[in-house]
């Protein structure tokens, strides 16, 4: 659900796995066999409003900024552009909204697969973390520029809530509008590249970690439910996502230990008590003097065990099964059960205290269970919700480069 707590030993780490990969089969290599390619006639766009280009940066600026770790730069083999894109996409209510995100384009002739990053959590505080500020700050900036200099032209949307349309709450954890704004800005991307005569071959991988993972996990699925003529999933690769939400809800309810991300949870139920209508108070949810103090500031500090915070009535009708439109609205964000076609690696630490591992392994499971044959549970052993996205980084790159 958030990347941004990684310690600067665990980045050293992602960067010095990343550069394993030079020696990797394959790995950044082309295909023997391309599959066509598409250069249509740029069409009136449909879904792209603007692009303002950020910047253009060379092999050597991408690779400076990894300078301190052997061998990754080498990995950047194309200079790149990257570009604020705004976009048509719609919220939760279905109304007609603008968005925005990054879209980094190696600058190369051949034509290149499209890859949507879905970045991890971000608080309002940080704003200037979504991909299109394109700031030294972003999950973006570094990993995600190597991946696109190395031959990968990079969609990484804002997500509703943040830079065009920042005016709006970000609908955290809520399956429907990140997998929607994703495909927008997709689409956007595919205008874009129409335009500007970028040539796209017709692979489409997908990648993200925490919430990133969870937007990735929902984007799969609709694509692959219902916009499978459209977009042809290649490969995907989430990393610790909350897939199964309710048996996480009931996890939390009912758990007598301390839990260091409530306030996580605590954004999460804010979300869906607005997005499904259920508008209750906050004193249904929380205990005073919290609700109080959440309502005053929702990002605010809250105790570490579930029996403080969260009223005996929240847990009783969760756990039992009466609050029914809290738990819709739970099974409305359930993205564990499903069948993908596509190849989908699930990458998850095994000693996540932040979003349990049984997410990812009750997803394995259910697919397998419906008859899902390119599924791959990668269990990080013993590695937490930070310490796992070094291991991640590399997985995911490696799992992704056998379809390039």
């Amino acid at each position: 659900m958030l990347i941004t707590k990684l310690s600067f030993r665990a980045l050293r780490l992602t960067w010095m796995l990343w550069a394993a990969l030079l020696v990797l089969p394959g790995a950044g290599c082309k295909s023997e066999a391309a599959e066509p390619t598409t250069q249509p006639e740029a069409p009136a766009a449909t879904y792209l409003q603007s692009s303002t280009l950020l910047g253009e940066y060379s092999t050597s600026a991408v690779a400076a900024r990894v300078s301190d770790i052997p061998f990754v730069g080498a990995l950047a083999k194309y200079p790149i552009k990257v570009y604020r894109l705004t976009y048509r996409t719609h919220d939760a209510a279905g109304k007609e909204v603008t968005a925005s995100g990054a879209l980094l384009v190696p600058q190369v002739a051949q034509a290149l697969p499209l890859l949507s990053y879905q970045h991890g959590t971000i608080s309002p505080a940080q704003e200037d973390r979504a991909p299109s500020y394109y700031s030294s700050r972003s999950e973006i900036w570094s990993a995600v520029s190597v991946l696109a200099a190395s031959g990968y032209i990079v969609s990484a949307p804002d997500y509703l809530g943040y830079g065009a349309s920042k005016a709006l709450a970000h609908p955290y954890e809520h399956a429907a509008t990140l997998a929607s704004a994703s495909a927008d800005m997709l689409r956007a991307a595919r205008e874009f590249c129409a335009q500007q005569k970028v040539s796209l071959n017709k692979k489409h991988f997908l990648l993200g970690y925490s919430e990133g993972g969870f937007a990735t996990m929902a984007l799969h699925k609709l694509l692959e439910e219902q916009h499978a003529s459209e977009f042809t999933v290649t490969a995907s690769a989430p990393g610790a996502g909350a897939y199964h939400k309710t048996a996480f809800a009931k996890y939390i309810l009912e758990s007598q230990e301390p839990l260091d991300f409530l306030s996580s949870y605590v954004w999460v139920l804010r979300t869906y008590n607005q997005v499904y209508g259920l508008n209750r108070p906050l004193t249904y949810y929380f205990n005073q003097p919290y609700a109080t103090q959440l309502q005053a500031d929702p990002f605010g500090n809250v105790p570490k065990l579930p029996a403080q915070l969260f009223t005996s009535q929240l847990r009783t009708s969760v756990l039992n099964g009466t609050d029914q439109p809290l738990l819709a609205a739970f099974q409305a964000n359930d993205i564990y059960d499903w069948q993908p076609k596509a190849p989908l690696a699930l990458f998850h630490g095994t000693a996540d205290d932040y979003v349990p591992f049984f997410n990812s392994e009750d997803a394995y499971k259910a697919m397998q269970a419906r008859g899902a044959t390119q599924v791959e549970l990668r269990p990080i052993e013993g590695g937490d919700h930070f310490s796992s996205a070094a291991t991640y980084t590399l997985g995911a790159y490696a799992f992704i480069s056998q379809y390039y």
